[in-house]
């Protein structure tokens, strides 16, 4: 019996679930109030407040630091990698605190399991951090020079995912092809081949749907007008389109529960964006068809948005000609944390060790 503590420090909030090999002891969505987050020049400096937040809140469930045997965090931070389950060293510990992909609190999470590692003997690893990338070299081809396309995938909870629906349908992930369409906040529509995900669209690179808050694909042409046009520094653009785009942009709001009930409403401009917003995912669905050559095992919805029936009924009806349609809503970010190090523990897979080699 392994005791798995799970941390995912998030923008706004730091996530914490303990577990006992598969099953979840208790879990917590520590918040972070904009005001205390403004006292940090940088998001590596948050690095003692997030872990102190962490302890505090182990120590209101009465838990001990050292009775726990092995910590995961989600990681972040790293050069591209491929997936799988990846040790926590001074070298993967030192990329994450530069931030070289980026930065974003995510990064701090491998550094806090190393603290707690050293400080108790324990085993630390991230687990499919955000900077995985598995694309084939054709993917990343644009038509302009020195430009490519990148893998920012919802990687973590899309290969918990796709591990879950393999092992309830007795496949082996590395034997089955598959789309998987993450619907929340972001949206990521990616191909797994064989245990390996190929091709996406750049949820951080503003390609693909248009969701809740980002504005996804749009003519090139006039989003330049937009940025000489003096109205906007890039900044403000940028987060138009990339966290106040899509409905808050249209209807402003992010739910889309919202806009189901003002389309019920009889709002009929709701109603258009609803359905644009659910052709706009069948059409990257059916694209990640194609880079499969139509050999695709299942097509499945998982994020927030799949809870709304609406929306999974109605992408069910464009893609269910492809392949089978199966909806596994919400997300499962930390267990897919401590199912990972649970398999390492297991000996069911072998931990890798960060290189930061480019790809």
């Amino acid at each position: 019996m392994y005791r798995i503590l799970a941390i995912n420090p998030g923008s706004t909030s730091t996530k914490i679930a303990l577990f006992e090999d598969g099953a979840e002891l208790f879990r917590e969505t520590v918040r972070h109030a904009p005001a205390e987050l403004a006292a940090f020049p940088d998001v590596q400096s948050q690095l003692d407040f997030r872990a102190a937040a962490v302890e505090n809140a182990l120590a209101e469930r009465r838990v001990e630091l050292a009775e726990i045997d092995v910590f995961v965090g989600r990681g972040g931070g790293l050069l591209p990698v491929e997936g799988g389950v990846y040790v926590v060293d001074d070298f993967l510990c030192d990329h994450a605190s530069r931030g070289m992909s980026g930065q974003h609190p995510a990064q701090l999470a491998a550094q806090i399991c190393r603290q707690y590692a050293d400080r108790f003997g324990k085993p630390a690893f991230v687990v499919n951090p955000p900077d995985t990338d598995e694309f084939i070299d054709v993917s990343r081809v644009t038509g302009l020079r020195g430009v490519e396309r990148e893998s920012h995938v919802h990687a973590l909870n899309q290969k918990e995912i796709a591990l879950r629906f393999c092992k309830e349908r007795g496949l082996k992930y590395e034997d089955t092809n598959l789309v998987i369409c993450h619907l929340g906040g972001g949206i990521s529509v990616t191909a797994h081949r064989r245990g390996r995900m190929i091709d996406s669209n750049d949820v951080l690179g503003g390609s693909g749907p248009f969701t809740p808050n980002r504005s996804g694909d749009l003519p090139y042409i006039k989003v330049l007008d937009l940025a000489f046009s003096g109205e906007y520094t890039q900044k403000q653009l940028v987060d138009r389109l990339n966290k106040n785009g899509g409905l808050t942009d249209l209807f402003g709001t992010a739910d889309v529960r919202e806009l189901l009930r003002l389309a019920d409403g009889g709002d009929e401009r709701a109603a258009l964006v609803f359905d644009a917003m659910v052709y706009s995912v069948a059409k990257y669905a059916g694209a990640m068809a194609v880079t499969l050559r139509g050999d695709t095992d299942a097509i499945i919805l998982t994020g927030g948005i799949a809870n709304e029936r609406a929306f999974t009924d109605k992408l069910t009806e464009y893609l269910a000609w492809i392949a089978e349609v199966v909806v596994k809503p919400g997300e499962f970010e930390l267990e897919a944390l401590a199912a990972g190090a649970l398999r390492v523990l297991c000996g069911e897979e072998t931990a890798k060790r960060y290189t930061g080699a480019r790809r």
